[in-house]
C-alpha cells in the first residue's frame, strides 16, 4: 500500500493558495482560491494560459487511465505492474463504479462442470454477436478467458464453489457444448449473484499493491489532441473546482457505457458515455452505437436488474395463461436463449394480450419451484432486490419483468490490443497515444448483442491488454512532447458557459426529454417512419442545449454544473444512437426493425452459396457503422467500416462462417 497517492482529503496533499480573479457572480468581494495538487511526483505545476479564473495545475505522467471501474483499474494496475508512473483519473471512488452491479458472473472454458473449450465460447460469441463481433479480437478474448479467471482467483477473488472445491460455473444464456450441437455449457464462474461486486472490489484491493496515483473524483473534459495524436486529458477536480491538466504518452479511457440516455435502464446515474463523448469531440468516431442491449428481466416499475443467473439456475417466465412461453421462441434454449431474443418474445408476448398485471403490460420470472436453499445460496442478492423494489417474496411468488436497457455494445473503435482506431482508404489507422476498453470500447467483441457474463471478461482481457500493448511500445520515463500553452482552452471555455448559463430549460428537463425520446423511438421494436421522428425529435432536443439554465454559480462541488457536463456528453451519444439505428435498415442482433425483419449479409445465407454473387460493400449491413458528430450543430456523419471475419490463428481456431441464427 506504500506509495499509493488516493487523491482523498484525508491524505496528504500540498495546498496551494492563490489569488485569482475571480467572476463577480461567482462570490462577493474577494477571497482566495484554494485547491489542492495531488499526485505522487512534486512535478506539477500552476499555470494561467488558459484562464486568470480556473486555476490550472500540470501535471506529467507515463500514462493517464480514466475510468476506475473493472477495466480502469485492470489496466492502471497492469502499467504501475510495469513501472509505469500512472495517473488514474475518476469522477467516483473506484468502488462505486458501475462494474459493481454485474450479477450473473464471467465467462471461461474453465470445464469445471463438464467437458468444455474455449473454441466453443469463441463460436457462442460470434453466433451471438449476429456475426458483426470482430473474430480476432473474439479468439484473444475466448483464448485468454480461463487464464483471466484463474488470475482474479489468484487475487483473491472468492469465487462459488462445487463440492470438490473447484469454482462453480452455471448454466447462461447463448452458451453451448460442441459448437452449438452439445447442448447448453456451464461456463459462467460467479460469486453467487455479486459477481461484479467481488470482481471490483478484488481488483481495487490488489491495485492498492502498485504506486498508482488516484485522483478521485475529478470530472474528465476532454482529451489534449494535437495532430491527431492523444497527448493526454483535461479534468475538473470536482472537490475544489481547479483544472488539471494531465500529459502523459498515453491515454487509456474505460468510462462505461451511456445507458443513462434511456429513461428505463439498469445503470447507474453515472452511467452518462463521458470517454464516447470526448472522443467525439476529438474528431473521432464511434461505432456501432445503434446496437442497445435491453436486459429480458429488469423488475416492473422499477428497471432494477434481475440476473440472467436465475434463468440459469432453473428460473423461468410465465405469461398471463401461466405458459412457459420461450419454449415456442427457442425450443432448445428455451429461457437461456440470448438476451435479444428473449426480450423481443417477451415484448411479443405482451404485444398479443399475454401480459400479466392490471395493465397487462409485463410478465414473470418464476423461482418459487425451486428450492428455497438454492436461492439462499445461489441468489442472495436477487431475494432481497425482489423484495425491496416488487414487494415479492420469491420463495412464494414470482417477480414481475420487463426488458429494459442494460449495456451498449457499441463505442469507441479498437483492435484486439486496445489502441483505439479510425478507418480510413479502406484501412483501420490507430489513433497515437490513445487507447480503450471495457464498455466504453468497442474490440467489437459482442458485434450486434453481447452474451451475458462476456462483459466480465471484455473489462479484464481487455483493461490487461490495454497495458500489455503500452508495456510492449513505450518504456517508463519516456520524454514528454511539448504541450501547446493553450491547450484544453476550449474545455474551460465550455465549463464557464455553463456554469454562468442563464436559459430558461432546467438540465433536468432536457435530459428527460432526451431520455423520452430514446425510450419512445429506439425501443426493443424499431420501424423507420418512428426512428425519423425520433431523429427529428432528438436533433430539436440537441437544439436546447443552448437554452440551459445552471443555478449554482459556484465552484466547489457544483453537482448542477457536473450534471450539465454529463448531459451533453449523453446527448452526443444519443443523437448517433439513434441517427445509426435510423439508416441501419436490416434486423441483427439487438437491433430489431419490423419494416426490415431479415438480416442483410453480402450473401443469403438461409440458401446455398453455390451460384450467389456476393453483394457490394453498400448493399449489405453486415459491417460496423462509425458516426461522427459536430458538437455544435449535433449533425451526425455515417461511415462504414468491414467486418474482421478471420482468427487470430486459422489452424488453432478456424473462424466462424456466417449461418442463420436460431436457438
Amino acid at each position: 500500500m506504500a506509495g499509493v497517492c488516493a487523491a482523498s482529503r484525508f491524505l496528504s496533499k500540498r495546498i496551494l493558495s492563490k489569488t485569482k480573479a475571480v467572476p463577480v457572480a461567482a462570490v462577493h468581494g474577494t477571497r482566495n482560491l484554494h485547491f489542492s495538487i495531488y499526485g505522487k511526483k512534486s512535478s506539477a505545476k500552476v499555470s494561467d494560459d488558459i484562464s486568470t479564473q480556473y486555476p490550472v495545475v500540470d501535471h506529467e505522467f507515463d500514462a493517464v487511465v480514466v475510468g476506475a471501474g473493472g477495466a480502469g483499474l485492470r489496466a492502471a494496475f497492469g502499467l504501475s505492474e510495469a513501472g509505469f508512473n500512472t495517473a488514474c483519473v475518476t469522477k467516483l471512488f473506484p468502488t462505486r463504479s458501475h462494474t459493481v452491479a454485474a450479477q450473473g458472473g464471467i465467462n471461461a472454458a474453465l470445464g469445471n462442470m463438464g467437458d468444455d473449450d474455449w473454441r466453443w465460447h469463441f463460436y457462442d460469441t460470434v453466433k451471438g454477436s449476429d456475426w458483426l463481433g470482430d473474430q480476432d479480437a473474439i479468439h484473444y478474448m475466448t483464448e485468454q478467458a480461463p487464464a483471466s479467471v484463474v488470475e482474479l482467483e489468484n487475487f483473491g477473488m472468492p469465487f462459488s464453489r462445487t463440492e470438490d472445491g473447484k469454482i462453480y460455473q452455471r448454466a447462461f444464456g447463448g452458451q453451448s457444448l460442441k459448437y452449438g450441437k452439445g447442448g447448453q455449457a456451464h461456463r459462467c464462474c460467479c460469486v453467487a449473484d455479486r459477481t461484479g461486486h467481488s470482481l471490483l472490489h478484488t481488483l481495487y484491493g490488489r491495485s492498492l499493491r502498485y504506486d498508482t496515483s488516484y485522483f478521485v473524483e475529478y470530472f474528465a473534459l476532454d482529451l489534449l489532441m494535437e495532430d491527431g495524436e492523444c497527448k493526454g486529458v483535461i479534468a475538473l477536480c470536482m472537490e475544489d473546482g481547479s483544472i488539471h491538466r494531465f500529459r502523459a504518452q498515453n491515454t487509456v479511457i474505460a468510462t462505461g457505457g451511456y445507458g443513462r440516455t434511456y429513461f428505463s435502464c439498469t445503470s447507474a446515474h453515472t452511467s452518462t458515455g463521458d470517454g464516447n463523448a470526448m472522443v467525439t469531440r476529438a474528431g473521432l468516431p464511434c461505432q456501432d452505437l445503434e446496437f442497445v442491449q435491453f436486459h429480458p428481466t429488469g423488475i416492473y416499475g422499477a428497471g432494477c436488474l434481475i440476473t440472467e443467473g436465475c434463468r440459469g439456475e432453473g428460473g423461468i417466465l410465465i405469461n398471463s395463461e401461466g405458459e412457459r412461453f420461450m419454449e415456442r421462441y427457442a425450443p432448445n434454449a428455451k429461457d437461456l436463449a440470448s438476451r435479444d431474443v428473449v426480450s423481443r418474445s417477451m415484448t411479443i408476448e405482451i404485444r398479443e394480450g399475454r401480459g400479466v398485471g392490471p395493465e397487462k403490460d409485463h410478465v414473470y420470472l418464476q423461482l418459487h419451484h425451486l428450492p428455497p436453499q438454492q436461492l439462499a445460496t445461489r441468489l442472495p442478492g436477487i431475494s432481497e432486490t425482489a423484495m425491496i423494489f416488487a414487494g415479492v417474496d420469491v420463495t412464494k411468488e414470482p417477480i414481475p419483468v420487463l426488458p429494459t436497457v442494460h449495456y451498449n455494445m457499441g463505442g469507441i473503435p479498437t483492435n484486439f490490443k486496445g489502441q483505439v482506431i479510425t478507418h480510413a482508404n479502406g484501412e483501420d489507422k490507430v489513433v497515437r497515444g490513445l487507447y480503450a476498453c471495457g464498455e466504453a470500447g468497442c474490440a467489437s467483441v459482442h458485434g450486434a448483442n453481447r452474451l451475458g457474463a462476456n462483459s466480465l471478461l471484455d473489462l479484464v482481457v481487455f483493461g490487461r491488454a490495454c497495458a500489455l500493448t503500452i508495456t510492449e511500445q513505450h518504456k517508463p520515463g519516456e520524454t514528454l512532447s511539448p504541450l501547446k500553452p493553450n491547450a484544453g482552452e476550449e474545455s474551460v471555455a465550455n465549463l464557464d458557459k455553463l456554469r454562468f448559463a442563464n436559459g430558461s430549460l432546467r438540465t433536468s428537463e432536457i435530459r428527460l426529454n432526451m431520455q423520452k425520446t430514446m425510450q419512445a423511438h429506439a425501443a426493443v421494436f424499431r420501424t423507420g417512419s418512428v426512428l425519423k421522428e425520433g431523429c427529428d425529435n432528438m436533433d430539436t432536443v440537441y437544439q436546447t442545449l443552448d437554452d440551459i439554465k445552471t443555478f449554482d454559480r459556484g465552484i466547489v462541488w457544483n453537482t448542477d454544473l457536473v450534471e450539465s457536463l454529463e448531459l451533453q456528453n449523453l446527448m452526443l451519444n444519443a443523437v448517433q444512437t439513434i441517427h445509426a439505428a435510423e439508416q441501419r435498415q436490416e434486423s441483427r442482433g439487438a437491433h430489431a426493425r419490423e419494416d426490415f425483419k431479415d438480416r442483410i449479409d453480402e450473401y443469403d445465407y438461409s440458401k446455398p452459396l453455390q451460384g450467389q454473387e456476393k453483394k457490394p460493400f453498400d448493399q449489405h449491413w453486415r459491417k460496423h457503422t462509425l458516426s461522427y458528430v459536430d458538437p455544435k450543430t449535433g449533425k451526425v456523419t455515417l461511415k462504414y467500416r468491414p467486418v474482421i471475419d478471420t482468427s487470430l490463428d486459422e489452424q488453432d481456431c478456424a473462424h466462424v462462417p456466417p449461418a442463420i441464427r436460431s436457438y
